[in-house]
């Protein structure tokens, strides 16, 4: 976090242009981009790659439960994460070294069959392509390394471009900023935006709330909330049509980092999110159709993509897909719809995700129904969960969350082809509650779910006298 004088000299400084690039050179094949003058960087870890350094960043965290144990408890552990990032085509080997010796290592996802090799206090491993990787040393896995390997970019913007809001290399403080159609915000490599409420002004929207149509938020560089109280703000938040997010790291929300309201035909891809704050949801997708979020990293401390219809009158959240996500779950969801369900949502598809760990005190995968609005046609497939306590639940009834009279439905939810870590202990893990005969749950499947490498089997499943039609299958 930046100081007030460091704050007051960014301000001044930080706002002129640097030239971006037309395009790739034919020979490079690695770009990385210098930290700003000022950052905090990692003391635990430094990484190259092709022989180049890329910076490494550092985010808060916060974990329940005592670091090193399985053991679930009401405690919080702070720690430390550590990020780098840089663009790449085709193959390299990257280099972590790490300030002590290195005596196991781990990279996550599992699916992705990376072997480190250990030499000292450094580790190796090949990546061939732009992913979402956890590097976890001597099993600390809240104080751990995130390598963001981005693809190269393509269709640089123009910096003589009208419609571009540009922010270069450099720590820029910001007021919140509402921007409007046809515009295109660039977070250039290399750029730490800070939000920051003015002076006097006790509560604040989102660092950039993109309100409008045919707006583009892209970049390399890193959005940051530390500097706004907690509940009193939001990192990006789109609200219209034709809206897009690309490439750029997420750091600290104050509150939900990617709101998605009351929007259509929204894309939000390769985004990296980190946060360790209660209610600080990763991607929210309310009342909103035609949303795509893909090849994304989301850790942190509450929901982690989560579709909701909270707006009582608003139009359906329908037709949304979520796909090739790499997720951390902390407290709360990984994969799910709710709790606000005022009205209907449908036709959502999350697929081909992996969740590295899931240490959260909820269910993984879940429909949470404690309104009125009926939720079908809902699929979570190709999920590989590599830590996992409750792994399924589709729940109707009233709790806290709660605004509406009357209870809600849940039909026609597939779950197949999951693989799931054995839940620590069965009771409760996999939940099929219906509210009553009129607010039932009708319609589920799971096909081809393994719990702890064996088939899962019907009698795993706890559920009431208000849910039916439910198979099993190999």
């Amino acid at each position: 976090m930046p100081g007030k004088s460091l704050i007051r000299l960014v301000a001044i400084l930080c706002l002129t242009p640097t030239l971006l690039a037309s395009g790739v050179p034919a020979k490079e094949s690695v770009r990385v981009y210098p930290a700003p003058v000022g950052e905090p960087m990692s003391k635990r870890f430094t990484v190259s790659v092709k022989g180049q350094s890329a910076p490494v960043y550092v985010a808060h965290v916060k974990a329940i439960g005592t670091v090193g144990t399985a053991t679930v408890k009401e405690e919080q552990v702070d720690g430390e994460a550590s990020f780098a990032l840089f663009d790449l085509k085709g193959e390299a080997t990257v280099t972590v070294t790490c300030a002590e010796k290195v005596k196991a290592v781990k990279v996550l996802p599992t699916s992705r069959g990376i072997v480190a090799k250990i030499e000292g206090s450094s580790v190796s491993f090949k990546v061939a392509g732009p992913d979402q990787l956890t590097v976890e040393v001597n099993g600390d896995w809240n104080n751990s390394l995130h390598v963001f390997v981005n693809g190269f970019e393509k269709d640089a913007p123009n910096l003589k471009d009208p419609n571009l809001i540009y922010f270069g290399p450099g720590m820029h403080v910001i007021a919140p900023m509402s921007v409007g159609s046809g515009k295109t915000v660039y977070i250039a490599g290399g750029a730490v935006v800070y939000g920051k409420l003015p002076e006097g002004v006790p509560n604040g929207g989102a660092v950039f709330l993109l309100k409008g149509n045919d707006i583009t938020l892209r970049g390399r560089g890193i959005i940051d909330g530390s500097l706004m109280p907690w509940h009193h703000g939001e990192l990006v938040s789109p609200v219209g049509e034709n809206l897009r997010m690309e490439g750029v790291v997420l750091r600290d929300p104050p509150g939900f980092a990617v709101p998605i309201r009351e929007s259509n035909h929204v894309t939000v891809e390769n985004v990296k999110l980190l946060g360790w704050r209660l209610n600080g949801d990763g991607i929210d997708i309310i009342n909103s159709r035609d949303v795509t979020v893909s090849d994304s990293f989301v850790r942190v401390f509450d929901d982690l993509v989560v579709v909701k219809a909270s707006t009582q009158g608003g139009q359906e959240s329908r037709d949304i897909t979520v796909k090739h996500m790499v997720l951390w779950n902390e407290i709360a969801h990984s994969l799910s719809l709710g709790a606000e369900l005022r009205v209907n949502a449908e036709n959502i598809l999350f697929t081909d995700c992996d969740v590295i760990h899931d240490k959260g005190r909820e269910w993984s995968l879940r429909v949470f129904n404690t309104d009125s609005g009926t939720v079908k046609h809902v699929v979570f497939e190709k999920i590989r969960m590599e830590e996992d306590r409750r792994p399924f639940s589709l729940w109707i009834g009233k709790d806290m969350w709660s605004r509406d009279a009357e209870r809600g439905h849940i039909e026609d939810v597939e779950f197949r082809d999951i693989e799931a870590a054995r839940p620590e202990q069965l009771d409760h893990a996999i939940q099929l509650v219906g509210f009553d005969a009129g607010h039932a749950v009708r319609g589920v499947s799971f096909e081809r779910v393994m719990l702890g490498g064996k088939p899962m089997k019907m009698s795993e499943i706890e559920q009431n006298a208000f849910v039916s039609d439910v198979s099993v299958k190999p």
